[in-house]
C-alpha cells in the first residue's frame, strides 16, 4: 500500500507543471464578464497584454492587470526569466461560489433574489521560442 503512494507521489512530482502562474479566488466579478476581457489578451504576449488591460475601462481588466503582474513578478523572482520573453499561455476562469445579497419581493406574494457571482481566475505564463 504504501509503495503504491510513493509511486503515486513520484509520478506527480515528474508531471508536475513549472511554468510560473499567478491565482485569485473568490473575486466579486461575475465570470460573463470577466470571459470578456480575458478573450481579449489570451495568447498575447506579456508587455501587450499589460498595455491592453491597463487602458481598458472594465473593472475585469483592473483586476486581470494585478493578476498577470504577479505572474510576471513570480517567472522573474521565482524562476530567473525575463518578463519580456514571456505570453499569456493559459487563463483559466472559473465560476466560484454563488451568494445570495437580497431578496426582492415581487407581486402576489412572490419573491425574487439578487445574487452575486465570484471568480476564479489562474494566469500561467510561458516563454516564447
Amino acid at each position: 500500500m504504501a509503495k503504491r503512494i510513493r509511486e503515486k507521489a513520484e509520478l506527480l512530482n515528474q508531471n508536475k507543471d513549472t511554468r510560473p502562474y499567478a491565482s485569485v479566488r473568490y473575486v466579486r466579478l461575475s465570470p460573463t464578464k470577466a470571459k470578456i476581457v480575458i478573450d481579449t489578451v489570451r495568447g498575447k504576449s506579456y508587455d501587450d497584454a499589460v498595455a491592453i488591460l491597463s487602458n481598458m475601462p472594465h473593472e475585469a481588466a483592473a483586476i486581470l492587470l494585478k493578476v498577470v503582474k504577479s505572474a510576471g513578478a513570480n517567472a522573474e523572482n521565482n524562476k530567473g526569466l525575463n518578463v519580456h520573453d514571456l505570453y499569456l499561455a493559459e487563463i483559466i476562469l472559473g465560476q466560484g461560489p454563488t451568494r445570495v445579497n437580497k431578496i426582492n419581493f415581487q407581486g402576489r406574494g412572490r419573491t425574487s433574489r439578487i445574487t452575486t457571482r465570484t471568480s476564479h481566475i489562474k494566469v500561467v505564463l510561458g516563454v516564447k521560442e
